[in-house]
């Protein structure tokens, strides 16, 4: 584990003992070839969770999740009036609801810096007041590189991150709003305001004497908000190339050029891939207001019981996480949030559920005479579609990271204290979890935990959240 951290904990001026490396063997030895991974199937039983999404529409930005060019990524102004009427989904928002971006911009052949803006716009007749409840953003570079952290560490003030998604994620879910964010907004009747208008520079300036590179850098940003609206409003996602002073230099977009982007500009091309259900599934990236921002959940035996028996010594049971067809996982339980306005060639629902906060309590209970030990972990099997007692890992697994994000258990440990814990986890295709929180229930005890989670950008479901007892 510290050999895994030692780089990062250096980068952020931590101080740790240095430990010296093993020495190298004298005898020469034959390069060893790469494991091939091993499927391990072990018996275990994944349930449904109860509840169900709430429905809070949330302004969904990620397709095209690529960008490099100005226009429309998505507008839910009405189409009276506008340049490319089929660019606008004419869908108000009331009362509460979430804003989430997440892109990856390519840099320009001439070395221009995109700028994304998320404007507001109130139509009515009065003042509009917008409460910005909790708010994140963050840059790959240089605000969240994707380096490389152990599968779990302990994450209490949110210094581990790995990408922007797993950054922006930690903060909302510690109910922080950054400081470049004002905690309100007053739409004055019938105009606009900048939610966001954040440049996404990628570090690259051009050569006059060489032709531009075959493969351009990129640069990734994610961002989620929390709002509360007093007034109907509606809302857009754009790019622009930032525009020049009179000195040539580039300076940040005015209002006033966003909204003569968003009158006239068409939606943003090259689109994505069109979702397609077949054998070959295309999922297609989000463009719309899917519905659903939280999913709270009690997790018992059954309705009518308030807790949860734990497993058998030696057994476990799971439910899952972010379920999407085509990846049930045996609960016939598709957890993805429906879209109330799309666009044709996108996603059909919010596969994957990004930013969607799951917030699920655990009332275990020891039904037996013994003390029994048991303990939680998130683990990342093979994914399955239909009914099994079985759940499929690689060993090791596979080398495309799944989840990158922080997980937070709350709960009284042994001794009666409460405890508060956040847990970094990166998890890669097939990996079997190990236990992030382990407990002694005495015979007929029942102690809760609670378990909280954004999901991240940059995942893959589903995961699933795992009881068992030893």
């Amino acid at each position: 584990m510290l050999s895994s951290l030692l780089p990062f904990v250096l980068a952020q001026g931590i101080a740790i003992p240095v430990i010296p490396p093993p020495p190298s063997p004298s005898i020469p030895t034959e390069p060893i070839a790469p494991q091939s991974p091993q499927e391990l199937v072990v018996p275990q039983r994944v349930r449904p969770l109860t509840g169900k999404l709430d429905n809070t529409p949330v302004l969904n930005s990620n397709n095209p999740e690529l960008i490099f060019n100005e226009g429309i990524i998505i507008s839910t102004l009405p189409s009276i009036g506008m340049g490319s009427p089929y660019a606008h989904l004419n869908y108000a928002f009331r009362g509460r609801f979430d804003v989430f971006a997440h892109h990856v911009v390519q840099a320009s052949p001439e070395g221009r810096t995109l700028y994304l803006g998320i404007l507001l716009f109130n139509d009515s007749r009065q003042p509009a007041k917008v409460n910005v409840l909790q708010a994140a953003s963050s840059l790959t570079s240089p605000d969240a590189l994707f380096i490389e952290l152990p599968p779990q560490v302990e994450n209490p003030d949110g210094q581990f991150f790995s990408g922007p998604g797993s950054r922006v994620m930690d903060r909302v879910l510690r109910g922080q709003r950054q400081a470049l964010y004002p905690a309100e907004l007053i739409i004055p009747p019938g105009q606009a305001q900048m939610l966001v208008n954040n440049p996404l520079p990628v570090n690259y300036r051009p050569d006059p004497t060489q032709p531009p590179p075959l493969k351009l850098p990129r640069n990734g940003f994610s961002a989620y908000f929390r709002l509360q609206t007093d007034t109907p409003i509606y809302g857009a996602s754009l790019a622009m190339y930032a525009p020049k002073d009179a000195q040539g230099n580039e300076r940040p977009p005015t209002l006033a050029e966003w909204q003569q982007l968003l009158k006239t500009a068409n939606l943003m091309t090259p689109r994505d891939r069109i979702p397609r259900n077949s054998q070959r599934r295309i999922y297609s990236r989000v463009a719309g207001v899917s519905l659903g921002s939280t999913w709270i959940a009690t997790l018992t035996d059954n309705d009518t019981r308030e807790q949860l028996n734990i497993p058998q010594s030696g057994q476990a049971f799971s439910y899952a996480i972010s379920t999407i067809e085509g990846g049930l996982m045996g609960t016939n339980q598709k957890q993805a949030a429906k879209m109330a306005v799309r666009y044709p060639d996108t996603a059909y629902e919010s596969h994957g559920n990004y930013g969607v906060h799951y917030s699920l309590t655990l009332p275990l209970h020891n039904p037996t005479s013994q003390p029994q030990q048991v303990s939680l972990a998130i683990e990342t099997p093979l994914k399955f579609n239909e009914g099994r007692d079985t759940l499929t890992f690689l060993v090791p697994p596979a080398p495309n990271v799944f989840f990158r994000g922080t997980v937070q258990f709350r709960y009284n440990n042994d001794q009666g204290t409460a405890q508060n814990r956040y847990f970094h986890l990166v998890q890669k295709r097939g990996q079997r979890g190990d236990d992030l929180v382990t407990l002694t229930l005495k015979p007929a005890e029942k102690r809760t935990v609670q378990v909280d989670l954004l999901y991240p950008p940059d995942a893959t479901p589903p995961q699933l959240l795992t009881v068992r007892t030893r």
